[in-house]
């Protein structure tokens, strides 16, 4: 399963949607798959709903866990504005797993900007490869929005082509007890969504 080119991974939403606990079970799930796996995060203004990002760099030798410009080969977008934001971050030939759930930033609360209705087709036109998932409506249908991150995770490693690993038991060395079996069943849901 090992590749020598090293893979690049860009994970971004905004403070709350569990980015980083994504990013942690993509790290552990690629580790325990034998890859070298690094991972930053910058978390911004999470608490207050600020951008999050997280870099999952994986292959047979890591030297930096920086995802230079132009250098992703996936961008997995938590929220759609989030995903038009970063985009410049994604090779030419990449992919895109996007979220289609809107969070307000700010100025769009505040009544100062307007946010676009039409995100998801510029994203289209600038990606030559992009898969949009429902995470959101997926975790209302588990009974928990807050899943819908997992969501997200199951359908990034159906895409990945990762999904004969253990994600069960990672998610329930990871997860808070009672929130387990939520998870697990938001992961499998992910994984039928591709």
């Amino acid at each position: 399963m090992k590749n020598e080119k090293t893979k690049s991974i860009l994970l971004v939403g905004v403070g709350g949607q569990g980015t980083i606990l994504a990013s942690k079970l993509l790290t552990i799930g690629l580790m325990q798959s034998g890859f070298d796996v690094k991972m930053s995060e910058i978390h911004g203004m999470s608490q207050r709903g600020g951008s999050v990002s997280s870099q999952v760099r994986y292959g047979e030798k890591v030297q930096s866990p920086v995802i230079e410009l132009g250098g992703a080969d996936i961008l997995v977008s938590f929220e759609k504005m989030e995903g038009l934001r970063w985009l410049e971050y994604l090779r030419p030939d990449g992919e895109v797993v996007i979220n289609d759930y809107q969070i307000n930033p700010m100025p769009v609360v505040s009544g100062v900007a307007d946010y676009s209705d039409k995100i998801l087709d510029e994203l289209k036109s600038k990606a030559k490869n992009i898969m949009i998932v429902d995470a959101f409506k997926a975790a209302v249908e588990l009974g928990n929005p807050k899943v819908m991150n997992i969501v997200l995770l199951g359908s990034l490693v159906k895409k990945m082509k990762l999904e004969g690993m253990n994600w069960k038991e990672i998610i329930e060395k990871e997860v808070k007890k009672d929130f387990v079996e939520l998870n697990q069943k938001a992961f499998e849901m992910g994984l039928k969504l591709v």
